[in-house]
Parts: structure tokens; sequence; C-alpha cells
């Protein structure tokens, strides 16, 4: 799984996961990457460091005192006050679920088909198991809980 930093023509700036680099340049080719905040799909990847696991990074290490706080983190989160950032992500998140066609039961059907270009790329939302999410997480094929109503954001 790699993070790529990704930005639209508005200059929204987002990560996305994929499964490899060619898994996101071929999602890219088929249309199906988009802005989260805009919906657009005239998407860019931005430049970004390598992740480089040092001590201080590795499991079991303890962080220096001073250690920048916000270090491996996007520059854009970094600099975000983090209630700035929760809203950008509510108000996407709601947007998704408001403007996604409800297949129903039929979600990991539906997003198969639609990520092997058997069906037309859109937005999608529905209902799957836990089992199902990880089978198509596995597949390279990314999939987010998204709450339908502005009830369920918590």
């Amino acid at each position: 799984m790699i993070v790529l930093n990704l930005s639209c023509p508005d200059e929204h700036v987002f990560e996305g996961w994929f499964a490899s680099s060619a898994a996101f340049e071929d999602q890219l080719a088929r249309g199906l990457v988009s802005c989260p905040i805009c919906g657009s799909s005239g998407i860019r990847r931005l430049p970004s460091a390598p992740y480089v696991q040092t001590r201080t990074s590795m499991p079991g290490t303890r962080k220096p005192v001073g250690a920048d706080e916000h270090a491996g983190q996007p520059a854009s989160a970094a600099s975000s006050p983090p209630s700035q950032v929760i809203a950008q992500v509510v108000h996407a998140l709601r947007n998704l679920a408001r403007d996604a066609e409800d297949v129903g039961e039929r979600l990991p059907e539906e997003a198969r088909r639609i990520h092997y270009g058997e069906a037309e790329a859109r937005n999608i939302r529905g209902a799957a198991s836990r089992d199902d999410v990880e089978a198509l997480l596995d597949e390279g094929i990314m999939v987010l809980p998204v709450p339908v109503k502005d009830d369920d954001l918590h």
C-alpha cells in the first residue's frame, strides 16, 4: 500500500491510498480518482518525501524531547488547525454520501465492476461486511465507511 499526495485544479490537497504506483496510474487513466472536496477528476500527483524508518520512528522507540509533533504528516495537516481539518473531512464525507448512488447490498459486486472497467465509473454507497471490505482493499479497490446522514456524524 502506498500513500500519494494529490491535488485537483482548485488546489485542494489530499492523500490517496493505492496498492501500487501502477494501480494509481491505472485508476487515474480510467477516471476513478477524484477530489473528495469538489469532485474534480483533474488530479495530479504532488511530490512527496519517501518514508524513511529511523531509530526514533521504529516501534518501541521513544521520541526525542522537542521532536516535531507533526513529523510524518502531510504539510496540509501539519499546518492547519485540527478543527479546520476535521471540518473539511466532514464536509467532504457529507458530499460523498449525498452524491453517491445507493447500491445497497450489491456494494462489493458493483465496486469490483467499476474497478475492473465493467461498469461506468461513479461514486457509490451501500452495505458490506467486514470480510467484503477487507477483500476489496486486498484487491486494491478503495472503500471508505461514510455516514449517510448528517446526524450520523458525531
